[in-house]
């Protein structure tokens, strides 16, 4: 169930070589993105319209690709321009273009009908390149339906459990209740979730970030929009701290988005951010190994449930309360795939 019609992450800024190309599978299309010599970003079709052969077997000749097979070469629109011992190129032996835009490092592409391709559409994953906040990029992929993910990220439930000994620390995060309202930010299709939790302890991964002599308020207030990227302010304070006293506090900001490779396969894109100790590689680093540990924990878990789904795939499922926000989501998701399927078909 796809969304097309909108911005998916295929690769971090960096991910792309400068003289090179890079490639990717998204939404079951592979896709190869370079950028040309005056730094305009390209996206094709990673599919040679003569006999398939990936154009990334093939090799960069200035702002064109030619094919590693037999040697088609194509120009940055995606239009064969040369055929080499044939001096007729018929009209239609081109591939795909895609649109293509680099949105605070992440480069996105345009899945759906290229006319419809609305830069105000873009998430405001601001943190990503913003000089008071630090982090390291991160990439997970997953062998699971992108789907399962999102209900993961929907339902901070799960810290009490999954990530006890990392991000969670207590029980009172299943046990808090969660607002769920409609995302207001324009552009944007989506949900807001804030679930704060008063009067815990710091779960253990603060540990390595700032010392508490007592217990915390923590909150988690994240924006998750189609198709499936989170945008999220945590962090915790001292119990009984003013709310616009960040002098001893843990504040962060998370930009986590999901690309469905396949319909059993996903990229995920993610990174945690901080404002404090700018200038301390060594904190950025300790947030970023309890993340990836952290996520870690989500793989195994979401995984170990995806198997369970393929075995027995109309086993009887029961909602409980803490499933309101992927349920919500889920029928969000659904009407924007019945609209585009409408809109096609008129």
């Amino acid at each position: 169930m796809f969304v097309r019609n909108c911005w998916y992450v295929i690769a971090w800024e960096h991910e792309v070589p400068a003289d090179g190309f890079f490639a990717r599978v998204v939404l079951e299309e592979p896709i190869v993105v370079f950028r040309t010599a005056a730094g305009h970003w390209v996206a094709l079709e990673d599919r040679c319209c003569h006999r398939s052969a990936p154009l990334s077997k093939g090799r960069r000749e200035g702002d064109c690709l030619r094919c590693g097979y037999h040697g088609l070469k194509f120009d940055a629109t995606g239009q064969c321009i040369e055929i080499p011992g044939q001096e007729r190129i018929p009209r239609d032996m081109r591939v795909r273009s895609y649109p293509v835009v680099l949105h605070n490092k992440w480069v996105f592409v345009w899945m759906g009908d290229p006319a419809l391709a609305d830069r105000g559409m873009l998430p405001d994953n601001f943190s990503n390149e913003h000089p008071d906040w630090r982090y390291l990029p991160g990439y997970l992929h997953y062998d699971t339906d992108y789907l399962l993910i999102c209900d993961n990220l929907l339902d901070f439930s799960h810290l009490s459990y999954v990530h006890e000994k990392t991000l969670g620390g207590s029980v009172a995060i299943a046990q808090s209740q969660a607002q769920i309202e409609p995302v207001t930010a324009p552009g944007q299709r989506g949900l807001t979730v804030t679930r704060r939790v008063p009067d815990v302890p710091p779960p253990p991964y603060y540990s390595k970030l700032r010392t508490f002599a007592g217990h915390v308020d923590r909150w988690f207030i994240y924006d998750f929009l189609l198709p499936g990227t989170l945008l999220m302010r945590s962090g915790g304070r001292p119990v009984g701290a003013r709310p616009d006293d960040m002098s001893n506090a843990v504040q962060l900001h998370s930009c986590q988005t999901l690309t469905p490779e396949t319909a059993t396969t996903t990229h995920y894109f993610f990174q945690q951010a901080h404002s404090a100790q700018l200038d301390d590689p060594v904190f950025t680093q300790a947030i970023y190994d309890n993340l990836i540990l952290a996520f870690n924990e989500d793989r195994d878990m979401i995984t170990a449930q995806a198997g369970n789904l393929r075995r027995t795939p109309h086993a009887r499922q029961v909602a409980i309360a803490a499933d309101a926000a992927l349920m919500q989501f889920r029928r969000l998701l659904e009407r924007a795939v019945i609209a585009e399927s409408q809109e096609r078909a008129a």
